[in-house]
C-alpha cells in the first residue's frame, strides 16, 4: 500500500473499495478484525490563509477542523498557517513551509496532515511524498465522518457516490507505481490498463447507485405526496452541525432519535407527526445539518435527502445559540439556502442552548432582528413560545370553515378532528355545526357540508 494513499472510511468504518482488475465488484481488503486501530491517528492541522482572508475566519475554520478531525476519531497535536498570495500548484504550501510542516510532524509524532482548504490530486500526492505521512483535506475528513454516521441504506449509499466521486480523480495516484501515461517506446504497459480498469469499475459503480438512489427519490416524492394528500402542513428543521436539531425535533415530537454534542450525528431524514389537541398538527422534518465549505460531492449525493426541504412549508432554522460564532454560522445557513433556492422560503429562527448562554445580551440582538425565539431543546424553555410561532406562520395554509355535517358522516367528522383544528362544535337535532380551519387541501373533501352563508 502506498505510504500516501488516501485513507476513507466508507459507511460501516471500514476503508474504501479499491476496484479489481477483473473488473468485478470494487475491493480493498478491509483491516483484520482481529487487529483494530488501537489508538487514534495524530493529526497536523494546516491551512492557507489569503490576503483578503480576515485572521479570525481562518482561526475559527480551524477551530472547526479541529472539532471535525475529533468526531472523526483522531487526536490534534498542532496546527500549523501560512499567509500566501495564491496557493502553490504542487504543494499548496511554499516549499520552505512545507518543510517546516514536516519537523514539526515529526517533533510532534504526527502520522497525519489535514488541510483545510481543498487540496488537488497532484498536491495531495505530492504533499505526502514530501512529508512521508498520510495527508487528507477537508472534504476527505467529512466524508469519512458521513460514512461512520451513516446508517440506513440510503445514507451508505449517497456516501459511497460522494467518496467515489471524490476518488476518481484520484485513481492516478493510486497506481503511481504502475503508472504508464507517457505514451511512446517504453511507456506501454500494465499501468494503463489497470488504471482505465479501476475508472471503468468505479463510473459503473457511480451510475448503479445514481440509478437506485433516482428509485429513492421516486420512493421520497411518493412519500410527500402522500403527506401532501392528507393536507398536514410540512416544517422542516435546517441549522449548522450540531446546533442541537435532532435534540429539538426530539422535544417537539416526542421522539427518541439519536443525539449527542458531535458534529453530523444526523444524517438520515426523519420525519413525525406533531399534534395537540388546540393546535393544527403538522409534520416535522429532520435533515442532515450545513458546516462551511460543505463539499460539493455531499450535496449532489445528498440531493434525495435535501429535497426534503424544497417540499417544506416552513424552515425552522436552529442556531447553536452558546457558539461564540452564532451569527457567523447562521450567515453560512443562509448562504447555502440561498444556492438551493430556498432563501425566499418562510422561516423562523430559534436560538437554541439557552441553557449554556450565561449572557444572551449580544444574542439578544441577534434574535429581535430576525424575529426569531430563544430556546433550550434539552431542559423545554421556550418550546411553547416556539410553537405558538410554528401555528401562527402555518396558520395562513389553513381555511377556517362553518360545516354542518350530518350524524350519519362520521368520515368527515374525523377528517375535520385529524386534519384540522376545531374551533367550536355544536350538536344539534338535524346534524353537527362546526367551526374548523383545515388545510386547503381538505377543503374541496367536505365543501358539500359547508353552512349557508358560510
Amino acid at each position: 500500500m502506498l505510504k500516501n494513499r488516501v485513507q476513507l472510511s466508507t459507511p460501516g468504518g471500514r476503508p474504501p473499495r479499491r476496484p479489481h482488475a477483473d473488473g468485478g465488484d470494487a475491493g480493498v481488503p478491509a483491516p483484520s478484525e482481529t487487529s483494530p486501530r488501537e489508538r487514534p491517528e495524530r493529526a497536523l492541522l494546516a491551512a492557507v490563509r489569503y490576503p483578503r482572508q480576515p485572521r479570525w475566519e481562518v482561526a475559527e475554520s480551524l477551530d472547526e477542523l479541529c472539532c471535525l478531525a475529533d468526531s472523526a476519531g483522531a487526536r490534534v497535536v498542532g496546527s500549523v498557517v501560512q499567509e500566501r498570495e495564491a496557493a502553490s500548484p504542487s504543494l499548496h504550501f511554499g516549499r520552505g513551509k512545507v518543510q517546516e510542516i514536516g519537523a514539526l510532524a515529526r517533533d510532534l509524532g504526527a502520522n497525519l496532515l489535514i488541510c483545510d482548504n481543498d487540496l488537488t490530486p497532484v498536491q495531495e500526492r505530492n504533499l505526502g511524498e514530501a512529508l512521508g505521512i498520510k495527508v487528507v483535506d477537508r472534504t476527505a475528513l467529512i466524508l469519512d465522518i458521513f460514512a461512520q454516521r451513516a446508517r440506513t441504506s440510503e445514507g451508505k449509499l449517497q456516501v459511497e457516490l460522494a467518496q467515489l466521486s471524490y476518488l476518481l480523480p484520484r485513481l492516478v495516484g493510486q497506481w503511481k507505481h504502475l503508472e504508464r501515461l507517457g505514451g511512446g517506446i517504453g511507456t506501454r504497459g500494465p499501468g494503463e490498463t489497470q488504471l482505465e480498469s479501476d475508472r471503468r469499475v468505479v463510473r459503473r459503480r457511480i451510475r448503479k447507485i445514481r440509478e437506485e438512489l433516482g428509485s429513492v427519490q421516486v420512493h421520497r416524492r411518493l412519500l410527500r405526496d402522500r403527506r401532501r394528500a392528507a393536507g398536514l402542513p410540512v416544517v422542516a428543521l435546517v441549522g449548522y452541525t450540531n446546533a442541537g436539531k435532532t435534540t429539538l425535533f426530539n422535544r417537539l415530537a416526542g421522539a427518541s432519535f439519536e443525539s449527542a454534542d458531535r458534529l453530523f450525528m444526523t444524517l438520515d431524514p426523519a420525519a413525525r407527526l406533531v399534534s395537540s389537541p388546540d393546535r393544527q398538527p403538522f409534520i416535522l422534518t429532520d435533515t442532515v445539518g450545513f458546516i462551511r465549505k460543505l463539499p460539493a460531492q455531499l450535496v449532489t449525493a445528498f440531493k434525495a435527502t435535501l429535497e426534503e426541504l424544497a417540499e417544506a412549508d416552513l424552515l425552522l432554522h436552529v442556531v447553536d445559540g452558546s457558539h461564540p460564532r452564532a451569527a457567523e454560522q447562521r450567515t453560512a445557513v443562509e448562504r447555502l439556502l440561498g444556492e438551493l433556492g430556498l432563501d425566499a422560503r418562510p422561516s423562523i429562527l430559534a436560538l437554541n442552548k439557552l441553557d449554556r448562554v450565561d449572557d444572551g445580551n449580544g444574542l439578544r440582538r441577534l434574535v429581535e432582528e430576525a424575529d426569531g425565539v430563544f430556546v433550550s431543546a434539552r431542559t423545554g424553555s421556550g418550546v411553547n413560545d416556539l410553537l405558538a410561532r410554528i401555528h401562527a406562520a402555518i396558520r395562513h395554509l389553513a381555511v377556517r370553515l362553518s360545516l354542518s355535517i350530518p350524524y350519519s358522516d362520521g368520515g368527515a367528522l374525523s377528517l375535520c378532528y385529524d386534519r384540522g383544528r376545531v374551533l367550536h362544535r355544536e350538536d344539534r337535532g338535524d346534524g353537527i355545526l362546526l367551526e374548523v380551519e383545515l388545510p386547503l387541501s381538505q377543503v374541496g373533501a367536505v365543501s358539500a357540508y359547508r353552512a349557508s352563508g358560510a
